[in-house]
């Protein structure tokens, strides 16, 4: 049975100069601070339409938010925030810079230690900044959450918060701000994306049929489309469509009610913070081998997943299973994502490290089962080899 609570109050506008519709989003007289990463945003126009369209605004400017937000570098922002009065922050960027703002926010009015809001898991945060966010990189769906993924770079840790607090109050997509990007990040959020919906949708049964059947059809749109999107010129029909399917992939909805693993999300933060793989590098390479490793607890939803994703219906179940998790290796290599640790030069000896970084941070019962131990993550990284 069926049981949830869901709530996702961030209002999406969509589409083609949906940027000149900011001024009436935010409030006339908010104090206003932009919040971006590195010179992408700038060089295609942008930061450009988003100045124009804040023209009546008090704004402020913080760039620099690194992929995989740093701690230390958000603080810098924190301090702005108090020293000129800002009482809005808009996020223009990908993941990291909106799950960046998302930790300002909540930053900013607490009175403790910082660092408080991402060792409670967000528990601590009674109160926050209003955010909105413009998205020039679909991938992580932060957008449209209450998620963030900070990294503490002195103390080696890629940390979680959450919070109702820092749901984004809008959320602006227009999918011609994607034009521009460079294959490999373009791959990297079709892989981002999918691995969402599989940590939400490939657990064990529940009999949760709309959300089933909502994920798979998410999974057969990144499959049909995630080439086209990578490898063709772009077109807004397809970048609308991924845009899109990358912000439902992690809105809540298709979670609501469901067991949720997120193992090879966790994990995988090892590889960025000792190798510095990317988010979606580090998925593309762990899940197929998380999938073996998990074949008897995963048995009813992997045959689930053969056949109504990749309408594998022929042979023995074992043969069905092994096929879909070749599918899905083979569907990621077709991006140009590489699945093997060794493609990015991490062997036997590295494999120590990553398990000794997972029990300091705490990781040694993950999974929908919490039988994710390090045992097996010590499997899955000699598997992924």
């Amino acid at each position: 049975m069926l049981n949830f609570d869901y709530f996702n109050p961030t209002r999406v506008v969509f589409g083609k100069g949906s940027i000149q519709r900011l001024g009436s989003l935010l409030p006339a007289d908010a104090r206003v601070l932009l919040l971006y990463g590195g010179g992408s945003a700038e060089r295609n126009g942008t930061l450009a339409e988003v100045r124009q369209a804040l023209s009546g605004h008090v704004v402020h400017e913080f760039g620099g938010i690194e992929p995989n937000p740093r701690y230390e570098t958000l603080m810098r922002a924190v301090a702005l925030v108090r020293e000129q009065g800002i009482d809005f922050l808009l996020a223009v960027g990908g993941g990291s810079v909106i799950d960046g703002s998302k930790f300002v926010a909540a930053a900013a009015p607490y009175q403790g230690d910082a660092w408080d809001i991402l060792s409670s898991l967000g528990q601590v945060v009674k109160s926050a900044l209003p955010l909105g966010a413009v998205l020039t990189l679909a991938a992580t769906g932060s957008e449209t959450n209450h998620n963030a993924v900070v990294t503490h770079a002195a103390s080696q840790t890629k940390a979680f918060f959450a919070s109702p607090l820092v749901f984004p109050q809008f959320a602006v997509l227009d999918p011609e701000k994607t034009y521009s990007l460079p294959a490999r990040q373009l791959a990297n959020g079709v892989v981002d994306a999918f691995t969402h919906v599989m940590e939400q949708y490939l657990t064990y049964p529940v009999d949760a049929r709309v959300q089933d059947r909502y994920a798979e059809g998410l999974l057969q749109t990144l499959i049909e489309l995630g080439p086209r999107v990578v490898r063709e010129p772009a077109d807004y029909d397809s970048r609308a469509n991924f845009m899109w399917t990358a912000t439902q992939a992690l809105n809540g909805l298709i979670g609501a009610g469901v067991p949720q693993d997120w193992a090879t999300h966790l994990v995988g933060h090892e590889l960025t913070i000792l190798h510095g793989l990317d988010h979606a590098q580090t998925l593309a390479v762990l899940l197929p081998s998380m999938l073996e490793a998990r074949r008897v607890g995963k048995h009813a939803k992997l045959l689930q997943y053969a056949s109504r994703v990749w309408q594998l219906n022929e042979g023995s179940e074992d043969e069905r299973i092994s096929q879909a998790i070749a599918h899905t290796r083979t569907f990621f290599e077709s991006l140009g994502v590489k699945t093997r640790l060794r493609d990015y030069g991490i062997g036997l000896s590295d494999i120590d490290a990553l398990v000794r970084q997972l029990e300091v941070h705490g990781m040694t019962a993950l999974g929908e089962q919490g039988d994710v131990s390090l045992t097996l993550s010590r499997q899955v990284f000699e598997a992924s080899l």
